[in-house]
């Protein structure tokens, strides 16, 4: 019996990544959702019938970085050594901004995007509710260092 490579079949197939030097890792993402200024300040007030909206969207962000390889197929896992989510209330809509951090052979953008958009799925689904127009978008990289690629920044 004869094995194909899938990567010499043209078939996905995980990167190798165990000649990679372990290095101190960082990504940074972004993204918002939009809403109308009442639900704003619903969020705001307390008063979304599910709890304390972003206190829920930023455990629900720091989980789903925490489970990315589950969900991304070709995704390593990574042992992740930090996570924090970050909010900016705006008049109608909610920015995110996810930070993710490791030591090891491979980066953590898809962590950190991962991040974002799991905990702007979450504020949606707080809050459906009382909007149903809400829109969820521009969701990116910032920032990434470390690895043989060195750092990333994105011009704006």
């Amino acid at each position: 019996m004869e094995f194909t490579h899938f990567n010499e079949s043209g078939r996905a197939q995980m990167v190798e990544i165990s000649d990679k030097d372990d290095t101190r890792r960082v990504a940074i993402a972004r993204g918002h959702i939009k809403m109308k200024s009442e639900t704003v300040k619903k969020i705001c007030e307390g008063l979304i019938k599910k709890g304390d909206v972003l206190s829920v969207a930023q455990v629900g962000g720091i989980m789903a970085a925490k489970k990315t390889s589950d969900l991304i197929p070709m995704c390593h896992n990574i042992l992740l050594t930090g996570s924090d989510i970050r909010f900016h209330i705006g008049e109608d809509e909610v920015q995110i901004e996810a930070e993710v951090k490791t030591v090891g052979k491979t980066g953590v953008e898809m962590e950190a995007l991962m991040a974002v958009s799991i905990a702007a799925l979450t504020i949606y689904d707080m809050c459906k509710s009382v909007d149903k127009e809400m829109k969820i978008g521009d969701i990116y990289l910032v920032k990434k260092t470390g690895g043989k690629s060195g750092e990333y920044i994105r011009e704006e």
